[in-house]
């Protein structure tokens, strides 16, 4: 089978929808993907056959916090083909006034054989954006 063990799609809560589209749409363009759906609770954006989707959460759960270290989603890491796109995420994250983590550390805070940047989107989900070293 051609697509076994292919991930589909990956949706994730957010507690804003509007600051998450800001976040993510520059973000995920810059990487290849495509407006894929939009709703009124949330859109999506394709690439190659596997999406993301971002659903605004519902207002009985806003109060819970998301945290990358409890239970869930840790992180997303996203492969790029060099080190010069790595660091043009770099620039792109400043730009926009985004949190870098581990930028003391930077590119190796995932180890020597690691060139990555680390940083948070509007709800602290861990981005990681990385390539072959």
């Amino acid at each position: 089978m051609k697509f076994n063990g292919m991930l589909n799609h990956v949706e994730i809560n957010v507690s804003n929808l509007i600051d998450s589209r800001k976040f993510w749409s520059p973000f995920l363009i810059k990487l290849g993907y495509e407006l894929y759906q939009e709703w009124g609770g949330g859109f999506s954006y394709m690439k190659e056959g596997t999406y993301i989707v971002f659903v605004q959460t519902h207002e009985q759960y806003l109060k819970l916090k998301y945290h990358r270290s409890g239970t869930g989603l840790n992180h997303l890491a996203f492969l790029v083909d060099n080190r010069e796109e790595v660091d043009g995420f770099r620039d792109l994250i400043k730009n926009y006034g985004l949190n870098e983590l581990y930028s003391d550390r930077y590119p190796h805070a995932g180890g020597n054989d690691n060139y990555a940047l680390f940083f948070e989107d509007p709800d602290r989900i861990k981005i990681e954006v990385t390539c072959e070293v």
